[in-house]
């Protein structure tokens, strides 16, 4: 199967430069003021490291590769091995899955705090890449089960993290099968503002990172479906649209009674 190498990445003897190849030979520092680093993450607040205080901060920190890398770059692809787990720290990503007959479908997007790549099973069921530019944090599998020893604490987060991703997917799922297209749109741009909101962003306008082509294939809509839909939103008064990186709610009851299919579309 042909993996797709991601916009501005790097190749090396005929093979794509994963972002993390780059930082293996870098010494690990404990203690250098990692806390400090961490402090200022933009997933402090709602990721993996939330709980911890400034001591489990620098063990975190030390166990850990965080690595910058640039839009629509693979951090993972399906069937590789999942020996690590990948936190965002800033930027959005998305999951995707290729199907028996070759195609692509996109299963998530996730923003910073989300956690990617853990899985039970030996081999990626799915791949992943960013959206937007981006800073990931990659810790291996063993070195995470040593913390959660460490820090119970973070097991804990990491549990109720999971929880959270079951419960978003369990609703993704409900969406596609029983809203309409332009239920699912508003449905899709209403999440992604309770997700920033979470985060500390301040409405009424929000970031967008993905293309309409991405939000087509997240929502299992053609990407003329989905402009259909958010021209049908913007005639109603209920968004604006910033340029092709941002939107802005204007009428929030009547996007969100639409996004749970009470809009009558």
């Amino acid at each position: 199967m042909s993996r797709a190498v991601g916009r501005g990445a790097a190749v090396i003897e005929g093979r794509p430069l994963h972002p993390f190849d780059a930082a293996r030979g870098l010494p690990r520092r404990p203690g250098t003021g990692a806390a400090s680093r961490c402090q200022g993450c933009g997933a402090r607040s709602v990721g993996l490291c939330a709980p911890l205080g400034p001591a489990a901060l620098d063990d975190m920190a030390a166990e850990t590769e965080r690595v910058a890398v640039a839009p629509r770059t693979p951090l993972f692809h399906q069937g590789d091995d999942a020996s690590h787990v990948y936190t965002l720290a800033e930027g959005a990503a998305r999951l995707t899955r290729v199907l028996p007959d070759g195609r692509q479908a996109a299963i998530g997007f996730r923003l910073a705090g989300d956690i990617m790549g853990f899985t039970p099973a030996t081999e990626h069921a799915f791949g992943a890449e960013t959206l937007t530019r981006a800073t990931i944090c990659r810790v291996d599998r063993r070195r995470l089960d040593a913390m959660f020893r460490r820090h119970p604490v973070l097991e804990r987060r990491f549990l109720e993290l999971c929880a959270g991703e079951l419960a978003a997917t369990q609703d993704h799922v409900l969406a596609l099968g029983r809203l309409t297209a332009q239920e699912r749109v508003a449905h899709f741009l209403l999440s992604l503002a309770e997700a920033q909101e979470r985060r500390g962003r301040r409405g009424p306008v929000f970031d967008l990172p993905a293309t309409r082509t991405d939000i087509a294939e997240l929502l299992g809509l053609t990407l003329e479906t989905v402009s259909r839909a958010v021209s049908a939103l913007r005639k109603r008064g209920w968004i604006k649209l910033h340029g092709l990186s941002a939107f802005e709610i204007t009428e929030r009851p009547s996007l969100a009674a639409l996004a749970a299919g009470e809009g009558g579309a």
